[in-house]
């Protein structure tokens, strides 16, 4: 099975709204000459207050890709539907305002923000449920990798996130393995390695379901990803795209990566 690249650009907490305007319309632009079918699938998120702004921009840029060659995330969400939650977004707001996609798991989450794996998993079932696709973060800290426990870790971390969800909507799910030591950090891990990671983290989700899962489910690395970097990452088997950080904050450099990331394009 052929899976279609993707790279994503997570914003974190950067860029007022007529900031995220001008970076989105700057990857626009700098994709413009390229059709859906010649690019990865590409992806940004943008913090909520800017997203229905940025959602404004999708238009058809005269390729016929009717505003579909940038999807639009989300960076978390909330399970429930509506309800007395103060400061939460639920995935039908996020829906509503325009995202296809939503970023959870994410480790900065779980470390700043205390989400365990229980929360990670009823936030996925509700993005399914919602017909919204989750892109599930996975990963190690640097102390779990040199006590040798980082395969069981992520292993236990994907079983948790995947509990309960059928094998039709398993197939549907973007896992993104960042390790925790490399993000923002300048560190990146060695694409041979972060490849032996992401097939293990296949091999779990294969022993979940079955191969055909398996193969259709896409994963992504996460973790100072840089222009320089995309070309030996993305040549690696099991590497499905990216989901970038820090280099997604300027559109030369994303637009950089997206180009990089055209060589897995119905490879």
């Amino acid at each position: 099975m052929t899976r279609r690249p993707m790279i994503a650009g997570n914003w974190k907490m950067h860029k007022l709204q007529s900031e995220a305007v001008e970076l989105f319309n700057g990857i626009k632009d700098g994709l413009r000459d390229y059709t859906i079918e010649q690019l990865p699938e590409v992806v940004v998120a943008p913090v909520f207050t800017s997203i229905s702004s940025v959602v404004a921009q999708k238009t058809e840029c005269g390729c016929g890709c009717k505003g579909q060659k940038i999807k639009v995330a989300a960076q978390n969400c909330y399970w429930e539907t509506q309800g007395a939650f103060t400061g939460e977004v639920s995935v039908e707001m996020a829906k509503d305002a325009g995202c296809e996609l939503i970023i959870i798991g994410h480790s900065e989450r779980r470390q700043y923000f205390s989400e365990t794996d229980e929360m990670i998993n009823k936030k996925a079932k509700a993005i399914l449920n919602n017909g919204l696709v989750p892109i599930i973060c996975c990963g190690e800290t640097l102390e779990q990798r040199e006590h040798g426990v980082t395969d069981a870790h992520i292993t236990s971390q994907i079983q948790k996130a995947l509990e309960g969800i059928t094998t039709e909507d398993a197939s549907k799910i973007v896992i993104a393995y960042e390790p925790i030591w490399a993000i923002g950090t300048g560190k990146t891990c060695d694409a041979d390695e972060a490849n032996r990671v992401i097939k293990m983290i296949r091999n779990v989700v294969k022993d979940l379901y079955n191969t055909e899962v398996a193969d259709a489910v896409r994963i992504l690395y996460g973790g100072s990803v840089k222009p320089e970097t995309i070309e030996e990452q993305m040549s690696k088997s099991d590497i499905d795209g990216a989901l970038v950080g820090g280099a997604s904050l300027k559109a030369d450099s994303f637009v950089k990566i997206v180009l990089g990331a055209r060589s897995k394009v119905n490879a």
